[in-house]
């Protein structure tokens, strides 16, 4: 039976070879869900799906698109609000 820690339903398991040719079954945290726009709640592309400490060592580039609102509103909602800025 795994250790009281791990048996948590949030931990998933990963079957992993190890040296000796035996597998074990290792623990690891899920991935966290897809980003959603703050507008519309599409998903959001070219946001990747990575927990907070695997983000914080990638690049800025890495993390969200190069354009207004990249990262919090999809392209769709970023189109609109740019239009609605112009108008007033």
């Amino acid at each position: 039976m795994p250790a009281p820690r791990l048996r948590s339903r949030s931990l998933r398991k990963v079957f992993r070879k190890v040296s000796g040719g035996r597998v074990s079954l290792h623990y690891k945290k899920k991935k966290p869900k897809n980003a959603k726009c703050g507008n519309c709640g599409a998903l959001l592309k070219g946001v990747p799906r990575a927990l907070p400490f695997r983000m914080r060592s990638m690049a800025k580039t890495k993390k969200r698109p190069e354009r207004p609102f990249g990262g919090v509103l999809c392209s769709r909602c970023m189109r609109q609000a740019i239009i609605d800025n112009i108008r007033q």
